[in-house]
């Protein structure tokens, strides 16, 4: 069975996933029902798919976290990642990466082909409604924040028809945080 690629973003009331203010901090404490969903996730994620942009805020970032105790460094630092620029990264700098270049469709589709769990993009937004406008995208799991900015970069573009869904799964958190999943039916 092929690998299914699944799109996680945090985003706002108002569909954005842009972060035009400081609505989702990164080192925000997580609930524990929060960080137990997170870790179910990562338990079956076969590579990360990344853009050029949010790979390098990542290889920034991740690796120097000596004390992050919720597992997401020493996962990012072990799983397979995957990048997508059109122009090159002649050394990513980062154990288990490898750049993509070429046709998208054709990389990712091979990618899945090769897999049986699951390929996560997160943040690139720009990948994103690239993957959505081929119609790779098998799942959303959207961590929606009580925020409304107004502004910013939305999941879906204007003027584009989005995938039909199908809600799998909606879960509050105390954090007032809601998980919402949805499969892509069509």
């Amino acid at each position: 069975m092929p690998a299914r690629l699944v799109v996680t973003e945090n985003i706002t009331v108002d569909g954005v996933v842009e972060m035009v203010t400081d609505w989702s901090a990164p080192d925000e404490e997580i609930d524990p029902e929060h960080a137990a969903v997170s870790d179910r996730h990562m338990a079956v994620e076969q590579a990360v798919l990344l853009g050029r942009q949010t790979f390098e805020d990542f290889r920034g970032y991740w690796p120097a976290q000596t004390d992050d105790t919720t597992g997401v460094t020493a996962h990012l630092n072990r799983v397979d990642k995957y990048v997508v620029t059109r122009a090159g990264l002649p050394d990513p700098g980062w154990e288990h990466t490898t750049v993509l270049t070429g046709s998208l469709v054709d990389q990712v589709g091979r990618l899945k082909e090769t897999g049986d769990g699951e390929i996560v993009v997160t943040g690139s937004i720009s990948l994103v409604h690239d993957l959505i406008d081929a119609g790779l995208v098998d799942e959303f799991r959207l961590f929606t924040y009580p925020v409304v900015v107004g502004r910013g970069r939305r999941l879906f573009r204007d003027g584009v028809i989005p995938p039909q869904l199908q809600l799998r799964e909606a879960q509050p958190f105390a954090s007032g945080v809601l998980l919402v999943t949805y499969a892509v039916t069509g």
